[in-house]
């Protein structure tokens, strides 16, 4: 199973492995409090593609069809989210207030759709 949860609220027992989605540490976050088990820059989108969409609900399916591609490039990266995921429950955190079009949930819907 794939959560998805702001890096802002409290972890959980239930979230299994924290894994932080983002190219950039989150902004006035002490690294205890955030408790990540990993930080994968690498499965953030691209500083451009990052710039492009601005969080823009407008430009989201844009977007999740460009982040695809750069994901389609990163054959080890997501073999090991996968494994990770049939191992137990991973979380990817994120920063974004928009919990609905950001770049983790673009990842976890990239993901279900390998399945």
């Amino acid at each position: 199973m794939i959560k998805l949860k702001r890096v802002y609220e409290d972890p959980a027992e239930e979230d299994g492995v924290r894994i932080l989605v983002e190219r950039l540490w989150p902004r006035g976050l002490a690294k205890e409090r955030a408790a990540i088990d990993m930080w994968l820059k690498d499965a953030a989108p691209s500083p451009e593609l990052r710039k492009w969409f601005a969080h823009d609900p407008k430009k989201w399916k844009g977007f999740c069809e460009r982040y695809k591609e750069e994901l389609d490039q990163k054959k080890d990266l997501i073999n090991m989210l996968k494994e990770k995921n049939r191992e137990g429950t991973i979380t990817f955190v994120y920063a974004a207030r928009d919990r609905k079009h950001n770049s983790a949930a673009a990842l976890k819907m990239f993901l279900e759709d390998l399945k």
